[in-house]
């Protein structure tokens, strides 16, 4: 009788844990059946391919390559709002700030929503139908650094009218996703899919249903699989990453200790569009150094020119 009723204790414990399971994951759909993931690895066009294209054709893809960034923001990182409005988003052909509340500081969208995933949604609405003739868009935290020219390079051959979903990549038990704080990049395609799938709260919920809250790039990754939309990993030719999530100071710190001998080549691609968690001072420092110091004489023989938005003052 103790046997039986140790195994009665021991079903009623395992039914448990697995009714916790499935309502941490209800929200999880496995997405249209047939959908093949093909490609997960995308690098930018090499040297070679881009001399194979006419000047004409060159000219054509860096005027068709425009990108819109939406930078979420609340008033509560006042300062790190302030520097990538004087940095970074300048590049972008398109930069809207988005917040949860208004401020007399600085100019945003209020969403007038304090729910992180439900203000992530609205801001992508509100860009797809905002958009205009923009077909790639960025999404970013205000502690991320981006080389907007770097992003141009990567989809620079890729058809926004594809489903593509890039940034850098990341697993939780079976759902792929891409990491917010390297930030985020979808073409129109996916924005479309995506915010069609918004409509319907069965498969895409504005807010979850889960005992705990899922963060808003699990969340957004599992809307994107739903309506055939994978996470895509950004990387160079020799593999490295091109989101990151750290910052350069910790990146070239974590190379001095594990590769000491070759810190630079072991620490960060050449063709980086991103770093993470950067304090406001660093972002300053990461302008000056992308952007204005330049070796006299030097040149890098890029066949490719991005030309900075109509009116801007970018550096």
């Amino acid at each position: 009788m103790m046997s039986e009723g140790c195994s009665f204790m021991k079903g009623m414990f395992l039914g448990g844990i697995f009714c916790l399971f499935m309502s941490l994951f209800g929200t999880f759909s496995p997405g249209p059946q047939g959908d093949s993931h093909q490609h997960h690895h995308l690098k930018p066009v090499s040297k070679d391919e881009l001399q194979k294209l006419s000047e004409a054709q060159m000219s054509d893809l860096t005027h068709q390559v425009r990108v819109f960034c939406l930078i979420m923001v609340t008033p509560k990182l006042l300062v790190y709002w302030a520097t990538a409005n004087d940095t970074w988003s300048k590049h972008c052909d398109k930069s809207v700030f988005y917040t949860s509340e208004s401020s007399k500081a600085l100019e945003a969208y209020d969403l007038q929503e304090q729910d992180e995933w439900a203000r992530l949604r609205k801001a992508i609405t509100h860009a797809y139908e905002n958009a205009g003739d923009l077909r790639w868009f960025f999404v970013a935290q205000p502690t991320t650094f981006a080389i907007i020219e770097n992003l141009k390079y990567l989809v620079l051959e890729k058809d926004p009218s594809e489903p593509f979903y890039i940034g850098r990549t990341e697993k939780s038990g079976e759902l792929e996703y891409v990491e917010y704080e390297g930030g985020i990049v979808l073409s129109y395609e996916a924005m479309k899919r995506l915010v069609e799938v918004f409509k319907d709260e069965e498969k895409c919920p504005a807010r979850g249903h889960a005992l705990w809250k899922m963060s808003e790039e699990k969340q957004l990754a599992t809307c994107l699989k739903y309506c055939g939309v994978f996470a895509e990993n950004g990387e160079d030719a020799q593999g490295k990453s091109l989101f990151n999530k750290k910052s350069v100071t910790s990146m070239i710190s974590d190379s001095m200790s594990k590769n000491p001998n070759d810190v630079v080549e072991s620490c960060c691609s050449d063709l980086a569009i991103t770093f993470g968690g950067m304090p406001a001072g660093q972002m300053q420092i990461m302008m000056y150094g992308v952007y204005r110091l330049r070796p006299y004489g030097h040149d890098f023989h890029d066949s490719l020119t991005f030309l900075p938005p109509k009116d801007s003052d970018n550096d």
